[in-house]
């Protein structure tokens, strides 16, 4: 998928015991999570006291439990108290929601949330507007319901991603049951007691139980570097990791889950019959940044090599060794593993992996098909007797009529959800017989053809921003329809007639993965926006920051000179290449004209 490394530096010898340096002394945060009986206090005893709110200690355990605490900031006056509620987010590998899970979900949203349902780009449901003393009905709920929410936030590997798509077919049923063999291997041991005991009063009947379970108990209690030397939590140890970790799986050529942001990314071959051969494995990805820190920057994987599939699970619990063990645990913002493989190069990680880590073979990277942004939307043949239908939901937000029309359609004809990267949704496991009536119901609901949708809408994705997220500058997903809009207009005055991949977010973070679009406006100010041009509609490079803080009024008149150039000058390009073989001047030059026109 992509080619070269990072430049290497020298890192210093270090002895290392159980997940810390010898002789080093544990940061406060790292230290808080060490003492917090495996992930259970404060939080435990919060969760009995009067209080509407969680202390700012819960509040980092509780990301681990699935959900961050909120206040709606419009709903703010000085001198009272603020409106407290939790954000809650799943854990669903592959972006799987069983039926009776979704009818819950619903549920639990109109009865003790704000009414809404959010896919996320992790291919997982997020609930707003939990009350702190509905948590634990709402979170017990869930896990009763076939769901969980533990490790969906929080310093340990999140949500794995697989193509949505539940094609019979090719590579990707080996690449969803991948994801979940992964999922279950990196759930954390004592932690999962912890969370069954705070909210399903510790029945363990609900434990997540590993697909290949002799392989994988095997792997996490076998001796050496991968054992984190706490028995109780082999794979992770007492203070779990230096910051999140995320993984991804998909089928050759099929880039929906944007396998270049994550820590890891792994490409299924299969062979005739569909049995899983081997993986490409790619390392270091990661999107989150801060403004005016140069040292935070937006990064996509290395290529690592190709693993055999026998060996695919033990690779993925070495690399998180890895990072578990040399991830910087003293400065959180240069925490995730794309730093440590930046500062000390590709070369040097593959040289400690296999030397303190793992022992097989990793051969060149096999080739790989055109890669393609796929997204599944309107109806396909799942297998012989089967359908799935893809419908667009701009920003992932299930509300309204809408919201209440599907719950009905999937109660009633007990069809599955598949939750997409691209916040999109899939119905499947439709029957033929069953096909004309969903049809017929999903246009009353106004999806009359979900194969069509808007050029802009899309593959345009945004975060929630305000008024919810605490980490939010300006707007984002209230503002994208406006936007693309916006946007459209303009491409129809210039006659262009391509696409162009588009995301928005309301700070620097990338929840929305900004940067690797081919125009990104990325929240830096209130209803400003940095500019980032020349990602590729295939999601294969990271774009360029090129205005600080343009203000979202002049979109139009900053943009419009650079794409009358595109149309005249690159029109057989797309956005992203015709920015990228300009120079970065011309490109300035063409921006400035716009900024100064009247």
């Amino acid at each position: 998928m992509t080619e070269g490394e990072t430049k290497s530096k020298k890192l210093p010898e270090i002895s290392f015991s159980p997940c810390i340096a010898v002789g080093a002394e544990r940061t406060k945060f790292e230290q808080f999570k060490a003492d917090s009986e495996y992930l259970q206090e404060p939080l435990a005893s919060e969760l009995q006291n009067e209080n509407n709110f969680f202390s700012n200690d819960a509040v980092q355990l509780l990301k681990f439990h699935g959900s961050y605490q909120q206040d709606n900031r419009e709903n703010r006056k000085k001198g009272e108290e603020k409106d407290w509620q939790m954000m809650l987010r799943l854990r669903s590998p592959g972006g799987r929601i069983p039926p009776q899970l979704f009818v819950a979900l619903d549920d639990l949203s109109n009865r003790l949330g704000n009414g809404t349902l959010r896919t996320t780009t992790r291919q997982a449901f997020q609930m707003h507007g939990i009350r702190k003393e509905n948590l634990r009905e709402v979170i017990g709920t869930i896990v009763r319901s076939l769901g969980s929410t533990l490790s969906a936030c929080g310093d340990i590997s999140r949500n794995v991603m697989a193509p949505a798509a539940p094609y019979q077919k090719g590579a990707y049923p080996a690449a969803r049951t991948l994801a979940k063999e992964i999922a279950d291997l990196l759930t954390p041991t004592a932690a999962q007691d912890s969370y069954l005991d705070l909210w399903v009063n510790g029945d363990l009947s609900y434990r997540i139980q590993p697909t290949r379970k002799v392989k994988i108990v095997r792997s996490r209690q076998k001796d050496g570097a991968v054992f984190s030397g706490d028995h109780k939590e082999p794979l992770y140890g007492a203070t779990y990791l230096p910051r999140k970790f995320k993984c991804a799986v998909t089928a050759p050529g099929d880039n929906s889950v944007d396998l270049l942001t994550h820590d890891i990314g792994l490409v299924a071959f299969t062979n005739a019959n569909g049995q899983l051969k081997g993986c490409n494995v790619y390392v270091g990805g990661g999107m989150g940044r801060t403004h005016n820190n140069e040292e935070t920057f937006a990064r996509k994987a290395d290529p690592l090599g190709y693993v055999a599939a026998e060996d695919v699970l033990d690779l993925v619990q070495s690399i998180l060794a890895l990072q578990r063990d040399y991830g910087d645990r003293k400065t959180r913002r240069h925490a995730r593993m794309k730093y440590l493989i930046h500062d000390q190069g590709i070369s040097w990680f593959k040289e400690q992996l296999i030397s303190k880590y793992f022992s097989k073979p990793i051969k060149s990277l096999r080739h790989e098909p055109t890669i393609k942004l796929e997204d599944y939307l309107g109806w396909h043949v799942q297998t012989t007797g089967r359908w799935f239908v893809g419908i667009p939901i701009l920003s992932g937000r299930l509300k309204g009529e809408f919201k209440r029309g599907l719950r009905n359609l999937v109660a009633k004809y007990q069809v599955e959800i598949r939750l997409t990267p691209n916040q999109d949704l899939l119905l499947c496991n439709i029957g033929t017989h069953q096909k004309e009536s969903i049809r017929r119901e999903l246009e009353l609901l106004g999806i009359t053809n979900p194969s069509k949708t808007k050029r802009l809408e899309r593959h345009a994705i945004a975060c929630p921003a305000l008024p919810l997220c605490g980490l939010a500058i300006t707007e984002a997903e209230r503002t994208l329809h406006g936007v693309l809009n916006r946007i459209e207009e303009l491409l129809i005055k210039l006659d262009i007639k391509k696409s162009i991949l588009i995301r928005m977010t309301g700070c620097p973070n990338g929840c929305a993965r900004p940067y690797m679009a081919e125009l990104a406006l990325v929240g830096s100010g209130i209803n400003q926006y940095q500019l980032w041009l020349g990602g590729t509609p295939n999601l294969l490079r990271v774009a360029k920051p090129y205005l600080q803080k343009m203000p979202i009024d002049e979109l139009e008149k900053t943009i419009e000179p650079l794409l009358k150039n595109w149309k005249q000058k690159g029109s057989k390009l797309s956005l992203g290449e015709y920015i990228h073989k300009l120079d970065d001047q011309a490109v300035m030059e063409l921006l400035l004209e716009g900024e100064h026109r009247p």
